[in-house]
């Protein structure tokens, strides 16, 4: 049985490029739904115009699937609303 602890550990090692952070420590991730062998994914990017989406949603992907040998298909559904905002953490690492 595939545990969202689980996926949320390979979230965890998953930087976005740019920033240099994981995924899930920028919050990007809104959503994470298991149902059955199916891990189903709500994320944002940190803008619309995101130039390592792609990427990101090929590490998840491919990550999730390599290291939980239950998950047959990862789904990723990106969504703008609500707008990704850094956390007051995030804003005081970055200087911001």
């Amino acid at each position: 049985m595939i545990k969202q602890e689980q996926v949320v550990e390979v979230l965890k090692s998953i930087n976005d490029p740019e920033l240099g952070v994981d995924v899930w420590s920028l919050g990007l991730i809104y959503e994470v739904k298991i149902i059955k062998d199916v891990v189903k994914i709500k994320m944002t990017f940190t803008t619309p115009m995101c130039p390592y989406g792609p990427m990101l949603i090929d590490s998840i992907e491919d990550g999730i699937k390599s290291k939980i040998k239950e998950v047959k298909k990862v789904k990723v559904e990106i969504v703008f609303e609500p707008p990704w905002e850094p956390s007051e953490e995030l804003k005081a690492m970055f200087g911001v």
